[in-house]
C-alpha cells in the first residue's frame, strides 16, 4: 500500500486481510485431522506414522514462527505476511500431488514453514492496528479465522473425501493465491512502528491518518523502547514471563493440534462412524470461534490473566467428560468448550503476549512464544498416535491432553504483571494483569 494515501480507511481492513490469512492457515492444518481416516485406509499407515506425518508441518510451523519473530521487526511485516502466503499456497499443491506418505510428509514440513511466518506478523498488526480498549477482542476476531478454516476443512471433508479421496481436499490449500495475495499486496499496510524504526516518518504519518492512529502514542512507544531488541526478551526482569509465554503456549497448542489432528479418528474409534467423528471437530472448531470472541472480550474488561486461566481451567474439566461414554448431547456441549479451552484459549495467550510487551519486541515476543509452542504442537499429534497405537483406549487421549491443560492454567497464573516485566525505558501500555 502507498504511504502517501490519505483516504481514510477502518482498522478491520487490516483485521480482515489477517482473518482471511489465518482462516487458510487453520484449514491447511486442521485439514489433516479431517483427512486422516482416509489417509490411513489409502496409504495403509499405522498410527504412528499418521502422527509423525501430522507433526511434520508443527516441526516447519516451529522453524517458520522463530525466524519470522526474529526477522518482523527486520524485513517488516507486510513482507512477511506476503511471503507466507505464497510459500503456504505454493506448498499445499505440492501436498495434494504426493505419491507417498514421505512425500507428503516433506510438502506438510515444508508448508508449515509459511504457515508459522504468518502468524506473529498477522498478530503484530492486528494489535498494532486495534482501539487499544479492543485488542483482545480484534485480535480475536482476527484470530478465530483459525477455527473457521477448521470449521471449513470439516464441512468439506464431510461433503467431499467419501466420493472423492483426500486429495482435493489438499488441494483446496493453494486457493489464497487467487483469493488472499491479491488483496494483501494491495490493501495491507505496514506496521507504523517498523516504518518509525526504519526512518521512514513521512510514510508513517500517511497510515495513521489513514488507520486514524494515535501516531504520537506511537511515537513514544518506540522512542520508549528504542534500544529494545530480541535479547530484551531474556533481561532479568522479562525472563520469567518469557519463559512462563513459552511454556504456556507449549501447553495451548499441544492441545490446539492434538486434538484437531485426532479427534475424529479417536470418536471413530470409539465407535461412532466417520461422518459423526468428523462432526465432533466441526462442533469443536464451532466452540472455539464463539468461545474466543466471548473471552477475548472480558479479557478487554477484566485483564487477559484471569480469563485465560479460566478457560484452560474450562478445557481439563470438559477434556475430562469427553473421556466418558456420556450422552451425545452432553458430549456436544463438552467438545464445543474444549473448543474454547484449546483454540480459543491459544487465542487468548497470543493476545495476552501481543499486550505484554513493548512494540519493538513484540514481533520477536509472538515468534518466540508461538515458536515454542509449536514442540508443543508437534508432540499433540505424536502423543495421539502413540496412544491409538498402544490399544489402551480412547479416553486415555483426553487424560492425556488434560494435563497440559491445567498445567497451562498454573503456568499463566504465575506471569507477573507486566509493570514488573518490562525494563526501565522500553515500558509500554498493557492490559491488566
Amino acid at each position: 500500500m502507498s504511504g502517501a494515501s490519505t483516504a481514510r480507511r477502518s482498522p478491520l481492513v487490516v483485521v480482515a486481510l489477517c482473518f482471511l490469512t489465518i482462516v487458510f492457515d487453520g484449514y491447511d492444518l486442521i485439514v489433516y485431522g479431517s483427512i486422516l481416516p482416509s489417509l490411513i485406509d489409502d496409504f495403509g499407515l499405522t498410527p504412528a506414522q499418521a502422527g509423525a506425518i501430522g507433526s511434520y508441518a508443527l516441526v516447519g510451523m516451529l522453524i517458520g514462527a522463530l525466524g519470522a519473530g526474529a526477522l518482523t521487526d527486520v524485513l517488516g511485516r507486510r513482507r512477511i505476511m506476503l511471503i507466507g502466503i505464497t510459500w503456504f499456497s505454493v506448498a499445499m499443491v505440492l501436498c495434494a500431488l504426493a505419491p507417498n506418505p514421505g512425500l507428503l510428509g516433506l510438502a506438510r514440513f515444508v508448508a508449515g514453514l509459511g504457515l508459522g511466518g504468518v502468524i506473529p506478523s498477522a498478530i503484530a498488526l492486528t494489535v498494532e492496528y486495534a482501539p487499544r480498549s479492543r485488542r483482545q477482542l480484534y485480535n480475536a476476531v482476527m484470530f478465530a479465522g483459525y477455527s473457521v478454516g477448521g470449521v471449513l476443512a470439516a464441512v468439506l471433508a464431510l461433503n467431499l473425501v467419501a466420493d472423492f479421496g483426500w486429495r482435493p481436499m489438499l488441494a483446496i490449500g493453494a486457493a489464497p493465491l487467487l483469493v488472499v495475495l491479491p488483496l494483501a499486496w494491495r490493501f495491507l499496510p505496514e506496521s507504523v512502528g517498523y516504518l518509525l524504526a526504519r526512518g521512514r516518518d513521512d510514510e508513517a504519518r500517511a497510515l495513521a491518518r489513514t488507520y486514524d492512529l494515535d501516531l504520537d502514542a506511537l511515537q513514544a512507544e518506540r522512542a520508549g523502547s528504542a534500544n529494545a531488541g530480541p535479547r530484551t526478551l531474556f533481561a532479568p526482569s522479562m525472563l520469567r514471563s518469557t519463559l512462563l509465554f513459552g511454556a504456556a503456549s507449549f501447553c495451548g497448542l499441544l492441545l490446539v493440534y492434538g486434538l484437531n489432528t485426532w479427534l475424529p479418528q479417536i470418536m471413530r474409534q470409539a465407535g461412532y462412524p466417520l461422518g459423526s467423528a468428523l462432526t465432533f471437530l466441526l462442533v469443536l472448531n464451532v466452540g472455539a470461534i464463539v468461545g474466543a470472541l466471548v473471552a477475548s472480550a472480558l479479557a478487554d474488561r477484566f485483564g487477559p490473566k484471569p480469563v485465560t486461566v479460566a478457560a484452560f481451567l474450562m478445557a481439563t474439566a470438559c477434556l475430562v467428560v469427553l473421556s466418558q461414554r456420556v450422552d451425545t448431547g452432553l458430549l456436544l456441549v463438552a467438545v464445543a468448550v474444549a473448543g474454547l479451552g484449546s483454540v480459543g484459549t491459544q487465542i487468548l495467550v497470543n493476545g495476552y503476549v501481543a499486550v505484554h510487551y513493548p512494540s519493538a519486541v513484540r514481533g520477536a515476543a509472538l515468534g518466540w512464544a508461538l515458536g515454542v509452542g509449536r514442540a508443543g504442537a508437534v508432540v499433540g499429534p505424536l502423543f495421539g498416535g502413540w496412544v491409538a497405537a498402544s490399544g489402551i483406549g480412547f479416553e486415555w487421549n483426553f487424560y492425556g491432553f488434560a494435563v497440559p491443560a491445567l498445567a497451562g492454567a498454573l503456568l499463566i497464573a504465575l506471569i507477573p504483571r507486566a509493570s514488573a516485566a518490562v525494563p526501565a525505558g522500553t515500558r509500554t501500555e498493557a492490559a491488566p494483569a
